[in-house]
């Protein structure tokens, strides 16, 4: 698959671009400050309504304006295929499927497909556990699309269960315990989908991250990757209904903790990707180089996913400031990885950072302004 054309209406420092690209290599020079990033986020947000720069749709919105709008045509093979999302912060986004209103938004996702390598993804390493849960249900819901209501109902009750525990501070009345019940059941229910599918997507992953740490480093030591619970799960085939008994049990357990802190102390808001190399964990014992291959093959391993799952063709690549970052090894090895992708999108301060294996079509972004260089 690749992308044609792209839209941006009060999208980050754009008051109005639209732009038409190429398969194959579509290179964006820019100082910073330009608004090329701007750019490739806009369309990653179309492929997994989540950004790589932050955590909240609010930046995304120019500034004093209310709303942005987003409109992505994505070619698939013989089909043609228009995505617009409307972006209002504080509210649910509104999305159209060639010019048809869908009832809700994430029903465009798993039509476009991305993966973006930024100087971002050094967080996915160095960063909080925040981070790379982040990482994992971001990469599930372009996996399973589905996965987006399973996300945002966990989040939900979680939400709702942490107010409970707020306002119920020294009380322990039969209304309050019973109430605790309920959202302990649907805590439960919904936090042990969310733990199901990033235990999965770890599983499917390991080999691929090994191999692909191996390819972008000169280090024959494996990375491994591992989720870390705050659940004991027994031994068993894994199941959701499994994982759900499990913390029920566990909330049970901890629910004088809960009330004296006011916190849900159990669920999957609390557990971890582990990156290990050479039996110590990636973060706090790394080189710089050591966690840019990291980063690069956690994010090699979910383009490899990707692209198995894809009916549509290979998820378009963004390389969104990257080579700039790495050393001439780890660039000439990442090139050898991607270079014929169906498509691929950089983005560079100068053409220099562009290695020439990746030269292709040129536009130049000047304050907001997007110019192809025939």
């Amino acid at each position: 698959m690749y992308v044609s054309g792209l839209s941006l209406l009060r999208f980050r420092s754009y008051d109005y671009v639209n732009i038409k690209l190429v398969p194959g290599i579509n290179v964006f020079i820019g100082t910073n400050g330009q608004g090329k990033t701007n750019l490739v986020e806009a369309l990653n947000y179309c492929a997994s309504f989540s950004s790589h720069r932050v955590s909240s749709d609010q930046p995304l919105v120019k500034q004093d304006e209310i709303n942005a709008a987003v409109q992505v045509v994505v070619e698939q093979e013989s089909r043609t295929i228009t995505l617009d999302v409307e972006i209002t912060p504080g509210k649910a986004n509104k999305a159209k499927q060639n010019g048809s209103p869908l009832p809700k938004a994430r029903e465009l996702l798993g039509i476009l497909l991305s993966v973006t390598f930024a100087p971002e993804d050094l967080m996915l390493v160095k960063g909080d556990p925040s981070e790379r849960r982040k990482f994992m249900d971001d990469s599930i819901t372009q996996l399973i699309p589905s996965y987006a209501g399973v996300r945002a109902d966990f989040e939900k009750c979680l939400k709702q269960r942490n107010a409970l525990l707020k306002s119920a501070y020294g009380k322990t009345n039969a209304d309050v315990m019973h109430t605790l019940d309920v959202w302990d059941v649907q805590l439960a229910k919904t936090g042990a989908a969310v733990m199901y599918h990033r235990l999965k997507l770890v599983e499917n992953m390991q080999g691929l991250v090994s191999d692909a740490y191996k390819n972008v480093s000169d280090d024959q030591h494996p990375l491994e990757i591992s989720y870390v619970s705050n659940l004991e799960i027994p031994e068993g085939e894994l199941s959701i209904a499994l994982i759900e008994s499990t913390m029920l049990q566990a909330l049970a357990a901890k629910r004088n903790s809960e009330l004296d802190r006011g916190v849900t102390l159990v669920g999957p808001h609390r557990d971890e990707l582990q990156l290990m190399l050479r039996n110590l964990p990636v973060r706090g014992y790394a080189s710089h180089g050591e966690s840019w291959s990291c980063a690069l093959a956690l994010k090699l391993s979910l383009y490899e996913l990707l692209k198995r799952s894809s009916r549509g063709g290979d998820p378009v690549l963004i390389l969104d400031d990257v080579f700039a970052e790495l050393d001439e090894i780890r660039r000439r090895k990442l090139v050898d990885l991607v270079k014929n992708n169906e498509q691929t999108i950089v983005t560079a301060a100068v053409a220099q950072d562009v290695p020439v294996e990746l030269e292709g079509a040129l536009f130049n972004v000047v304050d907001g302004t997007v110019t192809k260089v025939e």
